[in-house]
Formats: C-alpha cells, structure tokens, sequence
C-alpha cells in the first residue's frame, strides 16, 4: 500500500471545499447588492449608532455650578485604576474650608481600559464615563487628556454637571 497519493486525486478533494465557499459568498453578495434597506452596515459619517444611555465612553470631570471642578485630588480613582492611566498633582487651595484641589489631571487614554473603577472609587462624583467613544489623534501625546478636555471641552457645553448638589449631599451625610 503507497502512501503517497496522485496529484489529480488530491486536487478532486479541494474543488467541492471551493465551490462551496464560492457559492456562500455569491449568495451574501447578491443578496446585500438586491436588499440594500434590510444591511446592518451603516452609512458612518452621516449616520451614526444610537448607544444605550449605560455606556461608558471617554472620561468626563465633572463641575460645580460656580464652575469650578468638583475633584477633591483625594487619589483615589488613581490608585484605584488598574492601568495605572491617571496622574494627578494636588495643591492646596486658598479657601480655608477647601483642603486641596488638582492642578494637574491627565488620563492617558490609550493605557486606559475604560473599567469605569474611576468613577465608582470617586466619593465626590468628580469622574464620569460620559456618552462620547471617537478619539482621532495623530500621534500619542493627542490622546493625553488633561484638565482643560476632561472637564471643559467645547462638545460638553461649559462641563457636566452632577446629579446631586453640594448642600443636597451635605444634607444627605455624603
């Protein structure tokens, strides 16, 4: 008994193998090329998914009403992360009732694994995972966000304001 094995038989065992995955792909194709309105694909630039309001995209400081950060530099989302994607310089503020407030804040974007331990570590409800995902960049040190983007870019509208105010936490023991 010959272990080895004609050329043209060899070649039979592939052609059905083939046709078949031809036949698979024409099927899909004609079938998207015919049914345009029923494709899951979307038209992305000019039409965009609806996310569910639960999803955590790109990082949000949030701010007081006076406009000012809501972030107390207590450390703890830092030390919480475990990508090890925040850095945060704290000093201390000139208000006597204010202990300490962030001069630096930067969250570096492609360390982080979007966990969301931040925002639940946070006991002032400074950090929010907010609504937006895109994040173009050229190079690495566009996806360094500091202070200025987490808190006060442009597309939130002058920073986002948290559920619950400073009295109503005051009064609630929080």
């Amino acid at each position: 008994m010959s272990v080895m094995q004609n050329n043209s038989e060899k070649s039979k065992w592939f052609l059905p193998g083939i046709l078949g995955g031809l036949a698979t792909t024409m099927k899909h194709l004609l079938k998207n090329l015919f049914n345009q309105k029923k494709m899951m694909t979307l038209n992305y630039p000019e039409e965009k998914y609806e996310y569910s309001p639960r999803f955590k995209g790109n990082h949000v400081l949030t701010v007081k009403k006076d406009g000012s950060l809501r972030c107390t530099a207590c450390m703890l989302c830092a030390t919480n992360c475990p990508a090890e994607c925040i850095k945060i310089t704290a000093a201390e503020h000139n208000d006597p009732t204010v202990e300490k407030f962030p001069i630096s804040y930067e969250i570096d974007i492609l360390r982080c694994v979007f966990c969301g331990f931040c925002e639940e570590a946070c006991p002032v409800d400074a950090i929010r995972l907010g609504p937006e995902w895109q994040t173009p960049g050229v190079n690495g040190a566009n996806f360094i966000y500091d202070i200025n983007h987490l808190a006060y870019r442009p597309n939130l509208k002058g920073g986002i304001l948290t559920h619950v105010d400073d009295e109503e936490r005051h009064k609630a023991g929080i």
